[in-house]
């Protein structure tokens, strides 16, 4: 179930804009914050961090579990610099957040086997910030696991 919905993210956000765009995925291991200490990461990176699962018991034909949880994506870019009116940079640092607009709709619905109805949930924009930026989205999605 994890290994599947993993597998879908990454071959999904890898043709992001057609493909190219989203230059790394991987799974979330607080990446930002030893950013110096790590093995080098192209960017844009997408870093995919599993939330808590809830889960109820169902019978039928098999017996199974349904599962809702979290799915938090750590997108991390470079800083292009200011974006205040008239600023040089301006344009190019906002496409950050077109980027978060183009992960949405490669994404939104996504399913397999063993998930369903991954959708957005909410944003979580980077405000603090240095060289990166880690802006964070959350979809809400659907497990099943049979006993």
């Amino acid at each position: 179930m994890i290994t599947e919905l993993y597998d879908r993210l990454t071959e999904a956000l890898l043709q992001v804009g057609g493909g190219g765009v989203i230059k790394h995925v991987d799974l979330w291991n607080q990446n930002v914050a030893f950013i110096d200490e790590d093995e080098a990461w192209a960017r844009p990176a997408v870093f995919v961090e599993f939330g808590p699962i809830a889960w109820d018991l169902y019978k039928g034909p098999q017996n199974g579990m349904n599962g809702r949880g979290e799915l938090l994506l750590h997108i991390v870019t470079d800083w292009k610099g200011p974006a205040a009116a008239g600023s040089p940079s301006r344009e190019e640092s906002l496409m950050d957040y077109d980027l978060l607009n183009m992960i949405l709709r490669q994404l939104n619905g996504l399913h397999g086997v063993t998930f369903r109805n991954l959708s957005i949930l909410r944003t979580e924009i980077n405000h603090n910030h240095e060289d990166i930026l880690e802006n964070i989205e959350v979809y809400k999605v659907t497990y099943e696991r049979v006993l």
